[in-house]
Parts: C-alpha cells; sequence; structure tokens
C-alpha cells in the first residue's frame, strides 16, 4: 500500500502555504506590499529565519518579488489577459464592448447570487462601505472618483462570491477597463441623469446583497447592465448623427 509516515511539517512550509492561499484568494493582491518582517512573523507566530526561508521560497516559485529599499510585494501573478494586438481589437470594435458587457452581466449576476447567500459578514461590510463611499463622491460631483469607485465596488461582490478563478479573471478584465480599452466610464459619471441612476442602481445591487437575497441581487446586477449597455448604444446613436451632420455641412460648404 502506498502510505508513508506522516512528518512534522516545516514551519516555512506552513507559511508558504497560508501565503500562497492568501493570493489564490485575492486577498492578497498583484503589487501589494507584505508587512515588515518583524511585524510579520510576529503575526505568522514564527521565527524571522523561517519567515525568511518561505519568503525565499515564494520567491522562487513566482509569487512574490524583492524590490531594493522598498520591501517584498505580491508579483504580478495575472500579466495580461489579452495580447496587445487583441486589444487594439477591442477597442476599435463596437461588437467587442457589447460582448464584454453581455459577459459581466453573466458572470456578476452570479456572483452576486453567490455572494448573498454565502458571503461573510465581512465581506457584506466592505462591499456597503464601498457603496457609502460613492455616495459621497456623487455627493461631491467627481467623475473620476466615481468610476475608480464603481469598479472596486464590482470587484468586491466578485471577492465576496469566494470563487478564485472568477476573482482574478475578473480582475483581469476590470484592468482592460480601468484602462479605458472598452469605454470612459468617466463620461458616463458626468451626465447628471446618468449618474443619478447609476447610484441607485448600485443602491439596489447593495440593498439586496446586505437582505442576503440572491434573487435580488442578480436581477440588480442584470439591470444595471442592461442599463449601461443601452446608455452606451444611445451614446454611439448621438455620435453616428453628429458626424452624420458634420460630413453633410462639410459637403455642402464644399459645394458653396
Amino acid at each position: 500500500m502506498p502510505f508513508q509516515k506522516v512528518l512534522p511539517e516545516k514551519l516555512s512550509a506552513a507559511v508558504v502555504r497560508q501565503i500562497e492561499l492568501l493570493i489564490l484568494r485575492g486577498v492578497l493582491r498583484p503589487g501589494e506590499r507584505l508587512p515588515a518582517e518583524r511585524d510579520l512573523s510576529d503575526r505568522l507566530g514564527v521565527s524571522r529565519p523561517s519567515l525568511r526561508e518561505a519568503i525565499e521560497a515564494l520567491e522562487a516559485r513566482g509569487l512574490l518579488v524583492r524590490k531594493a529599499g522598498a520591501g517584498i510585494f505580491v508579483a504580478e501573478v495575472l500579466g495580461a489577459a489579452f495580447s496587445d494586438a487583441l486589444v487594439r481589437l477591442f477597442a476599435s470594435h463596437d461588437e467587442a464592448l457589447f460582448d464584454y458587457i453581455a459577459f459581466r452581466r453573466d458572470l456578476e449576476g452570479l456572483a452576486a447570487d453567490r455572494a448573498a447567500r454565502t458571503a461573510s459578514d465581512t465581506d457584506l461590510k466592505v462591499v456597503d462601505t464601498l457603496f457609502a463611499r460613492m455616495e459621497a463622491a456623487h455627493a461631491k460631483r467627481n467623475p473620476a472618483d466615481e468610476a475608480r469607485l464603481d469598479a472596486e465596488f464590482h470587484l468586491s461582490i466578485i471577492e465576496a462570491s469566494h470563487n478564485v478563478v472568477m476573482t482574478h479573471m475578473m480582475r483581469a478584465m476590470f484592468d482592460l477597463l480601468r484602462e479605458g480599452v472598452f469605454y470612459n466610464r468617466q463620461i458616463m459619471f458626468r451626465q447628471r441623469t446618468t449618474r443619478t441612476s447609476l447610484l441607485d442602481q448600485h443602491r439596489a445591487i447593495n440593498a439586496a446583497l446586505q437582505a442576503r437575497d440572491g434573487a435580488a441581487a442578480r436581477a440588480a446586477v442584470e439591470r444595471h447592465l442592461d442599463f449601461v449597455a443601452e446608455a452606451l448604444r444611445a451614446d454611439q446613436a448621438v455620435a453616428r448623427n453628429e458626424e452624420v451632420a458634420r460630413q453633410r455641412l462639410e459637403q455642402a460648404l464644399g459645394k458653396g
């Protein structure tokens, strides 16, 4: 029989496993700095030599990076979700934009349903705190903060669903959104009626999550992203009409 003696685990191996799980679950994020060595060894209850051994092992696995004079950081383990050539295609074709929103609608709806049912109280507190910050940014009429908090709010729901594959995949997708590959979210938050509607939609999502109503949370997310898609279609129609009017004016002036 292929049984082997169970050996006591080295402290450094236990540290490695704990940090790996924190990275896998998205608790430790790419680019995040680890606490100083003394602080971290105290938190983990291990000696500093054991901690150093664990960190060296994690560096060798490409999960941590050491920056001279700055400390130890979580490596950019996500990498690029798509090639540069494909990103340029996404940015130049409307079909990719609406497929992206449909993809988010399906996955975020599922994540909201799951989070409402299984998230911890702490998870939901994070979501609620981010929504409160969204309300504050709305009152200050700060489109940049509203757009940033919008992304953080949606990601917090995905993280609260505790699906590690979905968490890392959607983080990579949201990186493209932050970079404006699909559309400029700040523009949406500059429009008075749109930004008020968006806040109300996020309020409905948050309320359903806090009530732990999975079906209502999923429906609220789907309504929100349907609204985003329709708003973008309307903006594109206006832009097309303006372009047609400009071309006609140029033609008329040319004939004159």
